[in-house]
């Protein structure tokens, strides 16, 4: 089992990582609060991502995560039944740690179903099956750095092309975002994009 990957980020957008070290690339696929965090590393800078491996018979893929806490709320995830990998993946990019926390903590049934994907019953479901599971904390807010409303609009329409949206679908959504808030970061577009498609 691998445990985390230190590496030089050698590649980096919303949907994953490719971290290279030993000569090997990794290709990580990450959520996007583990994203807004290694945005502020610049190419060619050493990162850590903490791994779960899932090894299935027709693939062998790698999700890393800046901290522990996020790999922790994604293994609970993916252990709920109905909930696989990109669900969970999902999830995780809509709320943050805290966020999904709170929403357990709360039953804030609400929060899981605005993401896409998740309907009532599988929401409920994380619900029960985490509450004794998960405690709440404090919310903390993520610094955003500050990027030109083009670039985020490429680099959330790439994201949201990698999660499997259509191109044209997620370009007309982001489009309506951008004109009335041109001031979102990628990650906050994308966030914002998965709760409307």
């Amino acid at each position: 089992m691998i445990d985390y990957i230190r590496g030089n980020i050698a590649e980096l957008n919303p949907a994953y990582v490719v971290l290279e070290t030993g000569g090997i690339g990794y290709m990580i696929n990450i959520s996007l609060t583990t994203y807004d965090k290694l945005s502020r590393l610049a190419a060619g800078d050493s990162a850590l991502l903490y791994i779960h491996e899932a090894i299935r018979e027709d693939a062998h893929l790698l999700y890393g995560f800046a901290d522990k806490r996020e790999r922790e709320a994604f293994l609970l995830l993916i252990s709920v039944s109905g909930v696989g990998p990109n669900t969970a993946r999902m999830i995780l990019s809509s709320l943050n740690t805290d966020e999904f926390s709170q929403a357990i903590a709360s039953e804030a049934v609400a929060s899981l179903k605005a993401v896409k994907g998740v309907g009532a019953k599988t929401a409920q479901r994380i619900i029960v099956d985490l509450k004794d599971k998960i405690k709440p904390a404090d919310n903390t807010l993520l610094n955003h750095t500050g990027v030109s409303a083009g670039q985020a609009f490429d680099e959330a329409l790439a994201a949201l092309v990698m999660l499997g949206f259509p191109q044209q679908a997620s370009q007309k959504t982001l489009k309506s975002l951008f004109s009335s808030h041109p001031e979102l970061t990628a990650e906050q577009a994308i966030k914002q994009a998965l709760k409307m498609m």
